[in-house]
């Protein structure tokens, strides 16, 4: 196979799907695991969600659409509150914020976690109690890290000596002692199934462990005494589905609390792991349950704090994306079908990379269903792609869909509730799709589709 300066995914010209997807004996099926769990197929064939047809979402909104199932959303807040209920869960809000979503998971119990000054912008303008908001991000301006202070944002994660002694000078300004986790890199790098544990850690996030930099920043806030060194946070990676990273992140960042205890005769009471906890995207995932992960990283940390003799801290974690991604389905309205010759088929919807550049930026993969009628159709393995000038605008790498799809036909595609509209973009000048809340029936809009007058009105050239 020639290789693509833009990547191999642009070369693959191969009309078999990956090894995992396999031909399906109803086209018309929907997998449970990876669509909210108020999504069915009605009586007339077309997908709805709590009642609701997907015909109707598009007549009155418009595609593309995400679509968001409010209970979905709300029951996965309660499972892991359920899960962890004297731990502290921060839904990680840059899998995807909005003022909606933040009444949604305050109200739910759940904490929430920002990592800029309009993430902290849209919290505080919700309603979030900011003594529930933690303060993420590896490089926060004086104004944010003011923001920060002035709302009374419950902890601050800080990443760098530099952002300490900003912290620092601007708690002493305000005669305030703000509390702060210090963010350690473990050296332990989890995706999917698999992770990787290393002697040295090359990223832009926390303190070095294996370089003492983690070490010489809790000394520097406890000698200082000007902020409330409350605890050590650590983050191994993201669509994580085996536990065996936590264990050795968990083992090296209580290795690192016991020393500080050592040290300096202070025994930290908080310890987060961070989230990254994955979700079906396709057949190919199985993630575990919030019960299971609350099992396995309790009997993790009492374990390791045993070991050391420590404590054992007070948890917290931050799930996002097990939260809303499973939660979200994107709807696209098909524009064209392309048959290349039994090569391969591109179904062309009305959105793509400006709506979820997942697929492009890190080769993710998603399923697809035709959404506005069943079809008595032979399955069709077919590529869905976007409406952008770009070979790698591509939003379903392989899916099987009916073989009599056509334009004006409606594809949904599951799992789009992280980092797709929190990712969005403009590219081609294209408007960024609208976010409608479906509960009992009831569709709302919380995010408005953007317009070209919206485009047109930042040029003001």
């Amino acid at each position: 196979m020639r290789a693509h300066e833009a990547g191999a995914l642009h070369a693959d010209i191969s009309n078999q799907g990956p090894a995992w997807l396999r031909t399906p004996a109803d086209v018309n099926a929907l997998v449970p695991a990876l669509w909210p769990r108020s999504v069915t197929r009605g009586a007339d064939g077309a997908v709805a969600v709590a009642g609701l047809s997907v015909r109707d979402i598009a007549a009155e909104f418009g595609t593309p659409v995400y679509v968001l199932d409010e209970a979905d959303l709300r029951s996965r807040c309660r499972d892991f509150r359920a899960a962890f209920p004297t731990e502290d869960v921060f839904y990680a809000g840059k899998a995807f914020l909005c003022r909606a979503v933040v009444r949604m998971i305050a109200e739910e119990g759940l904490h929430l976690d920002v990592c800029t000054g309009g993430e902290l912008a849209t919290a505080l303008s919700a309603g979030m109690p900011p003594e529930r908001i933690g303060f993420h991000g590896n490089n926060k301006s004086v104004a944010e890290l003011g923001r920060a202070l002035d709302a009374g944002v419950g902890r601050i994660i800080v990443d760098s000596f530099t952002e300490i002694d900003r912290l620092t000078a601007l708690a002493r300004e305000r005669g305030v002692r703000p509390r702060v986790l210090v963010r350690v890199t473990v050296g332990v790098e989890a995706h999917t199934h698999e992770f990787i544990a290393t002697a040295h850690e090359d990223q832009k996030f926390g303190f070095s462990l294996a370089g003492g930099a983690a070490a010489n920043a809790a000394f520097k806030i406890l000698d200082e005494g000007v902020l409330e060194l409350r605890g050590l946070h650590s983050h191994i990676g993201s669509q994580i589905f085996d536990a065996s990273g936590f264990e050795v992140s968990a083992r090296r960042v209580l290795a690192l609390q016991a020393q500080i205890r050592d040290a300096r005769g202070v025994e930290l009471p908080e310890l987060d792991l961070g989230g990254g906890f994955g979700i079906a995207y396709t057949t190919q995932d199985d993630p575990a349950t919030p019960q299971d992960l609350a099992k396995r990283l309790r009997k993790i940390v009492d374990s390791e704090c045993a070991a050391e003799n420590l404590a054992v801290p007070h948890l917290s974690i931050e799930p996002g994306r097990a939260i809303v991604g499973p939660a979200v389905f994107t709807l696209y309205e098909v524009g064209t079908v392309k048959d290349l010759d039994g090569l391969r088929t591109y179904v062309s919807v009305d959105g793509g990379m400006s709506d979820n550049i997942r697929t492009a930026l890190y080769d993710a993969s998603y399923s697809a269903t035709l959404a506005s009628r069943a079809s008595t159709a032979q399955p069709l393995l077919a590529r869905v792609v976007g409406k952008h000038c770009e070979s790698g605008d591509i939003v379903v790498k392989d899916e099987f869909l009916p073989a009599d799809v056509q334009p004006g036909d409606l594809v949904a595609v599951p799992g789009t509730g992280a980092y797709c509209r929190s990712m969005a973009s403009n590219y081609n000048h294209v408007p960024r799709p609208p976010v409608v809340a479906v509960r009992d029936g009831q569709a709302r809009l919380i995010v408005r589709r953007e317009t070209e007058e919206d485009l047109l009105a930042l040029d003001v050239g």
